[in-house]
């Protein structure tokens, strides 16, 4: 069937002679892509909640879930870990699903597996059982956020592109921030098992949005998988992440974590030689050739190594070094979520007047004097003032993450979204869990005791090294093109 295109002035029909022409009809003000895909950003923005609610919730729940299967706290690191190394794994492996089977079947059948997995977490009786299910849902969430990003890149102008993508973030980050205190408050007034049912009805829901707003992207003659580039990207990505957890599991091993990282190293440059002999490998490092694609990729590690580790580090210097309590060390982490959400309404218009490379050079210096500001706090610190930092911190991050999320497919053709969606996700995962790992290794080097005032010059210092690694993503960005900034709508060749 036809769309309903809105007449012009010249499609109407011309009178008989002698008789007055119609008035003209007033053409209808075109939609912005914003507007006509509204449910499929919603769509997307759910799926990242759920995602985001699901990676948080369950650190504040560790103790209660390891009394009840009988395990100790330390012991449940593994049922942690396996949801991350799940997703870094599988997330390359996204595009060819997509092109194969469709981007509503496999968005489809991501919500339902994870869906599926938060169900079996929550009957769980032994840690393996948990553990198996954590897969399970990584298997789910691993489609989650590239083929939803791939889908806004492919369905929405890029003039709307930002302000779209600045929603969703805003919905994953309320996840991010409601998932710590939501998973105190289940496991302390009722039971740690509806941390993970919680997902249960929200992926029935997801469901019946995914068959009504999801459109259907595919390709009628797609290439063949690359499956031996799959297993070696997926090995070197594997033993990386397993060696950053390793880092910052305590009682650092060298030795263990020195042989993944040599088995990471070879993994990874035998697939770089096999990713130049293959037409079509799982990961197209050829992207890396455009310019805003690389800074993109580099500037979101460095960043990321910087500030990942400070939300971990705020909870221990809160609750450990001045003896919050955990609900209200959880409270504070509001007020950052709060400033992020402020600073996402006006990104797409300081991206507009000053451009990728002005906006991210300035504002990733502006977030690493604000990482080591947090160095001049102290047991005595009032709630206001740190409230306040917080704040204005989460403001500067919500720019930062937003910018650096949009600038990998700034330049790109709508060809390549999907292959630069699956590297965007592989590689924020992989900044994030470095960056954890870098935190916990400096707090755990420069803590020089046992006691709880101890944790407060240990925090301090911490952030200061944390923000001299920010700050070097700020020459990172500095490498992009003066004239960077967001591109309108072409059409692809």
């Amino acid at each position: 069937m036809p769309e309903n295109i809105p007449a012009t002035e010249a499609d109407l029909p011309v009178p008989p002679p002698g008789e007055e022409a119609p008035a003209p009809v007033p053409l209808a003000s075109p939609i912005s892509s914003r507007e006509r895909y509204r449910g499929l950003i919603w769509l997307v923005a759910a799926a990242f909640f759920m995602q985001a609610l699901d990676s948080t919730i369950v650190n504040t729940a560790v103790p209660a879930m390891a009394e009840a299967l009988n395990v100790t706290p330390l012991g449940m690191r593994t049922a942690l870990t396996s949801y991350v190394l799940t997703l870094a794994v599988f997330i390359p492996a996204s595009p060819w699903l997509c092109d194969r089977f469709g981007t509503r079947r496999i968005f489809a059948a991501a919500i339902a597996t994870f869906t599926l997995g938060s169900l079996l977490c929550g009957i769980a009786q032994t840690l393996p059982q948990l553990v198996a299910a954590r897969v399970l849902q990584g298997l789910g969430g691993a489609a989650l956020m590239p083929v939803g990003r791939y889908v806004l890149v492919r369905s929405i102008e890029k003039r709307d592109f930002v302000r779209s993508m600045s929603t969703v973030a805003t919905v994953g980050l309320m996840g991010s921030v409601l998932g710590p205190l939501l998973g105190g408050a289940l496991a302390q007034y009722t039971s740690w098992r509806l941390i993970f049912l919680i997902n249960v009805p929200v992926g029935i829901v997801g469901m019946w949005m995914n068959r009504r707003d999801m459109p259907d992207y595919r390709l009628d003659d797609p290439h063949a998988f690359d499956f031996i580039g799959f297993l070696l990207f997926a090995a070197a990505s594997a033993m990386l992440l397993t060696a950053s957890e390793v880092a910052s599991g305590g009682g650092v091993q060298w030795p263990r974590i020195a042989a993944y990282g040599v088995l990471a190293i070879v993994f990874g440059c035998i697939y770089v030689w096999h990713s130049r002999r293959t037409a079509h490998p799982v990961a197209d490092l050829s992207l890396l050739r455009v310019r805003s694609v690389w800074v993109s990729l580099a500037g979101n590690l460095f960043t990321r190594l910087g500030v990942s580790g400070m939300f971990l580090l705020l909870v221990l210097f809160l609750q450990v070094g001045c003896g919050w309590s955990p609900l209200m060390a959880g409270l504070m982490m509001v007020p950052q979520a709060l400033g992020s959400i402020t600073a996402k309404w006006v990104i797409n218009r300081l991206l507009n007047r000053f451009g990728y490379r002005r906006l991210l050079f300035t504002n990733t210096l502006v977030v690493a004097v604000l990482l080591a500001s947090f160095a001049l706090l102290g047991k005595g610190s009032p709630m206001w003032l740190i409230a306040i930092m917080v704040y204005v911190y989460g403001g500067f991050m919500g720019m930062q993450y937003t910018a650096m999320n949009t600038l990998i497919y700034n330049d790109l053709d709508v060809k390549y979204a999907s292959q630069a969606s699956s590297m965007a996700s592989t590689a924020q995962y992989l900044s994030m869990s470095f960056g954890i790992a870098l935190a916990s290794l400096l707090m755990e080097a420069l803590l020089q005791g046992a006691a709880h005032d101890d944790y407060i010059p240990a925090f301090r210092w911490t952030v200061l090294l944390l923000g001299v690694v920010t700050a070097t993503a700020s020459w990172v960005f500095s490498r992009l093109q003066s004239d960077t900034s967001p591109r309108p709508a072409r059409a692809t060749t």
